[in-house]
């Protein structure tokens, strides 16, 4: 048994579920975001809850029951409250800025990396922090990776792009290797 997929999915005040067949729908203050939920799943509302279940129990299908049980409620924190990821940008003459619905990043290349936001997704640039917010845990998470890619921090001097409150692994320069020998 699924012990995440037992647990019942609390809907806030303001918050609309509709459930159509295998289509989720999801309403609040925020936006509306939907799901497809897999046909061995059932999803039905229960006193104010929305509650997953399940018929026949096989590894595939417990595991598809606590996931759709954790995306559903994702939706439900989506639609209300948002999520956002930062990163931080360290480097000399490193920098950020926010052009239409594109970040541009001005990371030591010759030409500024364009990154353009996916629907639903809005960036802001506060001095050298970088804010992905929206509805979607899962576009904000993939944006955040990807402008994350664009120029990893570096292991020797800690330059580059990384969440903010992510520790970076240093390593020695080849003086430092130099001199303990």
């Amino acid at each position: 048994m699924s012990r995440i997929g037992k647990k019942p999915i609390l809907i806030l005040q303001g918050v609309d579920v509709k459930i159509d067949g295998q289509r989720v729908t999801v309403k609040g203050p925020r936006g509306e975001l939907f799901k497809e939920v897999p046909p061995e799943i059932g999803v039905a509302l229960e006193d104010g809850k929305l509650v997953v279940r399940i018929g026949k129990e096989t590894k595939k299908i417990k595991a598809l029951w606590g996931l759709v049980r954790a995306l559903l409620a994702g939706m439900i924190k989506g639609v209300t409250e948002g999520y956002e990821k930062k990163l931080e940008i360290e480097g000399v003459g490193f920098r950020a800025s926010v052009e239409g619905d594109s970040l541009v990043l001005n990371v030591g290349f010759f030409n500024p990396v364009k990154i353009k936001a996916p629907e639903g997704v809005k960036f802001s640039v506060e001095k050298n922090i970088i804010i992905v917010s929206g509805i979607n845990k899962e576009s904000v998470g993939q944006t955040a990776a990807k402008i994350r890619a664009a120029k990893p921090a570096e292991p020797y001097k800690g330059k580059g792009i990384k969440y903010l409150g992510e520790q970076i692994r240093r390593k020695l320069g080849k003086k430092a290797v130099a001199t303990a020998k």
